[in-house]
């Protein structure tokens, strides 16, 4: 399988016993390349503005209680 298009076929095609598996494979191969990804990210300073902003914000009375 070379694509998403025959990805996607083949998934059509699974029996409803490897298609719950698929989908749990699926959601922790998910996981763990996101989770892979925000670490790279973080240690990259990425994220550093947004972590900035969000400390400001609030001091500078941008934020709301809800």
């Amino acid at each position: 399988m070379s694509n998403v298009h025959e990805i996607e076929s083949a998934v059509t095609k699974l029996s409803r016993e490897d298609l719950l598996a698929f989908r749990d494979w699926f959601s922790e191969f998910d996981a763990s390349t996101w989770g892979r990804q925000f670490g790279e990210d973080v240690a990259a300073g990425r994220l550093d503005a947004l972590a900035d902003e969000a400390i400001r914000d609030p001091r500078a009375g941008r934020c709301r209680d809800l």
